[in-house]
């Protein structure tokens, strides 16, 4: 487990043989095809870059090198033998620390959870990574159980932004989204109960595609139930692409899961945008949004017109769905409270107590008020692709916030990113892609959002807008 960075940590110099460490998967599975490249090799090479690296941004909360070496051996044998179980095969991946994987704790990024326990089971998504030969490298870190927007928790301390060490990698999944941005690992799962892939995503310059609800099987059920999606992060969308192909299956654990889709999320990526009709929101109808955010988006959102789609203005006039976001997820967080063992509970951070205390309140006419609201939300972001393939809209309202945000503010209850949470109400696809770098150099995201089972369009749309707009890697920090 990796402690709190520090600063002014020595970083070794550069190895000269990283390259294999800088590539996708899908680059790395066309070398594996082609005979160049093994997976021992690119895992000796990627090992080597977490080494380096992960110490200054603490993207890991657990590495398991040994497992990792096993994996890679056999996917290797399996390519020299010409059987990959996958296009994915001997691809290096993550798993967000709110992910369980047999033979590693799943902490949550919590004192709350006692590690002596049996780790005897993997989730849905982690049996599908190990069915399709990926190269599992341990656990990336979370705010605690997920429930704040930064890239902290008491267990783990503080996921930096690999572009500026002083801000924050964006949370919950900020582990992932660190990994990601530098290709510690090409493939990484993580979740989104309020914008905790996305947000991430953007402010750490990756992208991040929060799946259709049900999409990816999840499993033991998150406290925020409904709200919780399992995802992938990557560096790139053809990336994304093969993750979801591998992870969306259903699975009889998680009864919420929908059957397995028609769609091959790799077929069709490159088919573009001409003729789409695309909405364009720059606020939501309700979100203040930095202006160098707002010019970046704008000029995003300008590229679909030049790749053939034809993209219109429109005034949602929405309130602000955080209240109906709120009262689900603090009944949710005070749900997870009451199931904890006696005693554990006072060992959680005091923010995330109160969050239980308010969701203590709560009523059922209240909640099932929520739950209507929650309904009517849908039906309205329904009614709208009636009228347009996708809608377009900034992935958060400001860039990355200061790492050190919740010391310094007094509180870690940062309220989620106002473009994010509504999309975990209404259950639909939505992505987050790198649209450019304030002048300051942080990243901002742009969010791309389809109807509900449409990943694909929006995987397509993504693709896209890389080609148009190639965003620029992340040097390494030192």
């Amino acid at each position: 487990m990796t402690a709190q960075t520090d600063l002014a940590r020595p970083v070794a110099p550069a190895p000269a043989n990283d390259d294999l460490a800088r590539l996708s998967a899908a680059e790395l599975g066309a070398l594996y095809r082609a005979g160049k490249a093994s997976p021992v090799e690119v895992l000796d090479q990627t090992l080597e870059r977490i080494a380096r690296l992960d110490p200054v941004v603490n993207a890991f909360a657990l590495l398991d090198p040994e497992a990792a070496r096993r994996d890679a051996a056999a996917s290797e044998e399996r390519w020299r033998r010409g059987a990959p179980l996958s296009p994915i095969d001997g691809a290096p991946a993550t798993l967000k620390d709110l992910i369980a994987a047999k033979g590693w704790p799943t902490l949550r990024g919590s004192h709350v959870v006692d590690p002596e326990q049996a780790w005897d089971e993997d989730s849905p998504v982690t049996a599908r990574l190990r069915e399709a030969g990926a190269v599992l490298l341990g656990k990336t870190t979370t705010s605690e159980f997920g429930w704040t927007a930064l890239a902290d928790s008491p267990l783990t301390g503080l996921t930096r932004n690999p572009w500026d060490l002083s801000r924050t990698a964006g949370g919950s999944s900020g582990g992932a989204a660190a990994s990601a941005a530098l290709n510690l690992a090409p493939l990484n799962v993580a979740t989104d109960g309020g914008g905790s892939t996305r947000l991430p995503a953007a402010n750490s310059g990756a992208f991040g595609l929060k799946p259709t609800f049900g999409r990816v099987a999840g499993y033991p059920s998150a406290h925020t139930h409904t709200l919780f999606h399992v995802t992938p992060l990557t560096r790139t969308v053809a990336d994304a692409a093969l993750l979801l192909h591998a992870i969306a299956r259903p699975d009889p654990r998680d009864w919420r899961a929908l059957p397995k889709a028609p769609d091959d999320w790799l077929d069709g990526l490159d088919a573009g945008v001409a003729g789409l009709k695309i909405g364009f929101s720059p606020d939501l109808g309700y979100a203040e949004v930095d202006p160098e955010v707002a010019e970046i988006v704008a000029r995003a959102a300008q590229a679909f017109e030049e790749l053939g789609a034809h993209v219109e203005p429109v005034d949602l006039g929405l309130d602000d769905p955080l209240p109906v976001y709120r009262t689900l997820a603090d009944a949710a967080v005070a749900r997870l409270f009451a199931n904890l063992p006696e005693g554990r509970a006072a060992l959680a951070d005091p923010d995330f107590r109160a969050v239980a205390e308010r969701g203590r309140a709560i009523d059922a006419v209240t909640y099932l008020g929520a739950a209507e609201a929650r309904e009517a939300l849908g039906r309205r972001f329904g009614l709208l692709h009636e009228r347009f393939h996708l809608l377009l809209t900034p992935t958060t309202a400001v860039p990355a916030l200061p790492a050190d945000f919740a010391t310094t503010s007094g509180s870690r209850g940062v309220t989620p990113s106002p473009f994010a949470y509504p999309f975990n109400l209404t259950q639909q696809p939505a992505a987050s892609v790198p649209a450019g770098l304030t002048r300051a150099g942080l990243p901002v995201g742009l969010q791309i959002v389809g109807p509900k089972y449409a990943e694909a369009r929006v995987l397509t749309a993504a693709t896209a807008f890389e080609a148009a707009r190639p965003f620029a890697r992340v040097p390494d920090p030192a």
